[in-house]
């Protein structure tokens, strides 16, 4: 499904598969991973792309979402385009689950521009820039706090003025939340279906990291 080239501004999806460069390690694991994650891509993308307007190419171990927003109907909100997005998210993230595999996803909002370039027969060029695409990229790889995988989060730094004021469906509302610590990003859970049930999950997510760290400890020590 060829993307059009696009230019104005939209929320802008980066998704980063985790751990990577260890199943790298296993180049069958290695390539099963991103056979796993083009596909899904693909396949949500293509369910989602007339309905909701939702776009994006996967390169490497990561993929690039965004909205046509600049296209939208009159009765299309901003909120419905990042719900619109969300879904796909969700959709990518829970399918990638199912697999044994996990992403981290980080959205800002901005300008942004996807110009499809042909050089030579085989060869193509697709160049994307812009503010948003820059930041959610540079969030996933450096921003702080790091983000940890499964993660979904929205960079504050660039969304709209009116952001705090939209309206979001019953399905999303309580779902996309500031996260203790961290005053930077807006987080959405996307693996929980009530808001009810974001705080059960946070305390499994710190006690899982703490057995990590644990373990760790316990490695570390046998040795000793």
């Amino acid at each position: 499904m060829p993307i059009r080239n696009f230019e104005g501004d939209t929320f802008v999806a980066f998704l980063d598969l985790c751990g990577f460069k260890e199943l790298m390690r296993n180049e069958d694991k290695a390539w099963r991973a991103l056979d796993s994650l083009y596909q899904t891509g693909f396949e949500v993308l293509r369910e989602n792309h007339h309905q909701h307007r939702i776009e994006g190419i996967f390169v490497s171990d990561s993929g690039v979402l965004f909205v046509r927003g600049n296209e939208r109907p009159q009765d299309i909100t901003l909120e419905i385009d990042l719900q619109s997005l969300l879904i796909a998210v969700k959709q990518i993230n829970k399918a990638m689950l199912n697999v044994n595999l996990m992403l981290t996803t980080s959205i800002a909002y901005g300008k942004f521009k996807y110009q499809e370039r042909i050089e030579f027969v085989g060869i193509e060029k697709n160049p994307i820039y812009g503010n948003a695409y820059a930041s959610a990229y540079f969030d996933n790889a450096v921003g702080s706090p790091r983000i940890q995988p499964g993660q979904c989060r929205l960079v504050k730094r660039g969304l709209p003025p009116t952001f705090n004021e939209l309206n979001f469906s019953d399905e999303y509302r309580g779902l996309i939340r500031e996260r203790h610590g961290d005053a930077g990003h807006y987080y959405y859970y996307w693996n929980v279906d009530r808001s009810l049930d974001v705080e059960a999950f946070e305390d499994r997510y710190t006690d899982a990291y703490n057995l990590k760290y644990q373990g760790m400890l316990k490695a570390l020590k046998g040795g000793i």
